[in-house]
């Protein structure tokens, strides 16, 4: 990495990790092929492809190298991208931009918007099944896919997303906010990464150093996610700005204030790197990976 300048490999592993996702999306045909099209429109419209290259970067390193990895990852995109779709959806935030370009509701309907989200969802197990059959090691693929289902679920971002709607423009005390957001966004993480670790090859005690690095990295970027939404313009983020305040949303900003957020940032991404150098083997773009997860301004 010395080499090459960090934005340089970033761009470079982005697109990388881009077609690995694309790769596994299913062909737009048939009768069914208005919500296949969501699906594909949905996934398609980019991002930063964070959860699966935090995956790979966590499985290299501790040593893996081999292609069962791929279904998860692209499982995980899916995934991440069921959960904005119906997250943009009027019921929900009513957003009508994401990653610059109209929402899956805007473009094919609400109807669709809700089917391609569940789509996603149903379809990102069937392609993590799918390293079952590229690995000498299928009890590790199917502990994984428990960790997916189980991060993703009613204990993980659904459970998460469910008290978030529930108290959506009314105060929410500091033990809930945490709860919300070590859910909503930090189970994706910490399954992506566990994913990477445990198919790499740690040990009990190094998955749960893992677990922990993960959570903490959600932590600190859903308070940096708070920070910009009240300090950039849609146009770096590519997508609205001010809908926490739009939609009398209790922020860890407007709790603690915009200072001590700033500081908790950094606090809580310290804990993360201190996890990370406690692990074995080095990895010198994961941890300029989470450094620059928790210091963006997009």
């Amino acid at each position: 990495m010395r080499n090459m300048n960090f934005n340089d490999m970033l761009s470079a592993r982005t697109k990388e990790v881009g077609l690995v996702v694309e790769t596994y999306l299913p062909p737009v045909e048939g009768y069914q092929s208005t919500v296949l099209a969501a699906m594909d429109y949905s996934v398609r419209a980019g991002g930063k492809r964070l959860r699966p290259m935090l995956m790979e970067e966590t499985y290299r390193l501790f040593g893996g190298n081999g292609k069962e990895i791929e279904p998860f990852m692209a499982a995980m995109e899916m995934i991440h991208t069921s959960s904005l779709i119906h997250d943009d959806l009027p019921c929900m935030d009513n957003d009508t931009l994401r990653r610059g370009l109209p929402t899956a509701w805007v473009k094919f309907g609400y109807d669709m918007a809700v089917l391609a989200g569940d789509g996603l969802l149903i379809y990102s197990m069937e392609t993590a099944a799918k390293a079952l059959s590229m690995t000498d090691r299928p009890d590790l693929v199917a502990r994984c896919m428990g960790i997916l289902a189980e991060k993703t679920g009613i204990h993980g971002m659904i459970g998460g997303q469910t008290v978030d709607v529930e108290l959506a423009g009314k105060p929410i005390p500091k033990e809930k906010l945490h709860f919300i957001y070590r859910l909503k966004t930090g189970a994706l993480l910490e399954a992506s990464m566990m994913i990477g670790a445990l198919l790499g090859g740690a040990d009990e005690r190094q998955l749960k150093l893992v677990e922990n690095m993960a959570s903490c990295l959600g932590m600190a970027f859903q308070i940096q996610d708070d920070i910009l939404d009240l300090t950039s313009s849609a146009e770096v983020l590519g997508k609205p700005v001010h809908s926490d305040e739009k939609n009398h949303k209790t922020t860890y900003v407007t709790l603690e204030g915009i200072k001590k957020a700033k500081q908790d940032v950094e606090m809580i991404s310290e804990e993360a790197i201190s996890c990370l150098h406690e692990l074995p083997g080095q990895n010198e773009f994961l941890e300029a990976l989470i450094r620059m997860l928790v210091n963006r301004e997009k």
